[in-house]
């Protein structure tokens, strides 16, 4: 019998979860809400496919307007890589890449400015969670009356399915709650209605809903129940720490 067993999962030891993971927390079953505890408390040391740079092109295609599709699929399936895990990460991002190309015509976003995401604020500490966020793209507009309204979006993607409208209502309210507290334009109102969510398998847009203030709050709540539970979260069966 070996002496030690190669670690399956890391420890996060302080409360932490990112936005997308939150969303699904609040529109899942109790069964769920605890899956998603444990997963991100203990994560997985296995390799996980990333999309960044599928979300680095479809994000400035969505801001931009003017970026060939097929030509970055194409170039993406054709980069060399080391091994055959490389090659899987480069060909999920090219299918990311090809499958909104399919659906970016019907995608019905805000009548807005799109504009880069502009880095700085990256996460939000919420009753001893660690809340990270991820910014694809931000929108403006100026109403009739020259007032600046402001939003932020945010794509998700999921290989052969639609994102469920509950979550994405959740998402958007965490994105409008979010900016509420971090916008630093002066004079600019964050607008429930600019706060986006872009399923980039569907080729839908959802902005965030009329109560999502009200839906912050329980979210700072769920946050609070969260931490106070963290140390308790058990790990996976059969897992190596």
């Amino acid at each position: 019998m070996p002496v030690s067993e190669k670690k399956t999962h890391r420890e996060i030891s302080s409360p932490q979860v990112n936005a997308r993971h939150l969303a699904e927390y609040m529109a899942g079953s109790e069964r769920a809400k605890r899956q998603i505890a444990r997963n991100c408390r203990y994560q997985p040391l296995a390799r996980v496919v990333q999309h960044h740079r599928a979300k680095a092109i479809v994000s400035k295609a969505i801001y931009e307007g003017n970026v060939n599709l097929a030509i970055e699929e194409n170039r993406i399936r054709n980069l060399l890589a080391d091994s055959d895990f490389d090659r899987d990460v480069l060909d999920h991002n090219a299918d990311y890449v090809a499958r909104f190309a399919l659906v970016d015509s019907g995608l019905d976003l805000p009548k807005s400015e799109l504009i880069a995401p502009s880095g700085g604020v990256s996460h939000i500490m919420i009753n001893g969670v660690r809340v990270n966020v991820e910014i694809n793209f931000r929108l403006r507009r100026l109403t009739r009356t020259n007032k600046i309204r402001v939003g932020i979006g945010a794509l998700r993607y999921s290989k052969g399915r639609a994102l469920s409208q509950p979550i994405a209502e959740w998402h958007t309210a965490f994105l409008h709650g979010f900016y509420c507290g971090t916008n630093s334009e002066e004079g600019a109102e964050v607008e429930a209605k600019l706060c986006v969510v872009v399923d980039a398998y569907a080729g839908k847009c959802y902005s965030a809903p009329t109560d999502a203030r009200r839906r912050f709050l329980d979210m700072k709540a769920a946050c609070e129940s969260i931490a106070e539970r963290w140390d308790n979260i058990a790990p996976p069966k059969n897992s190596v720490l």
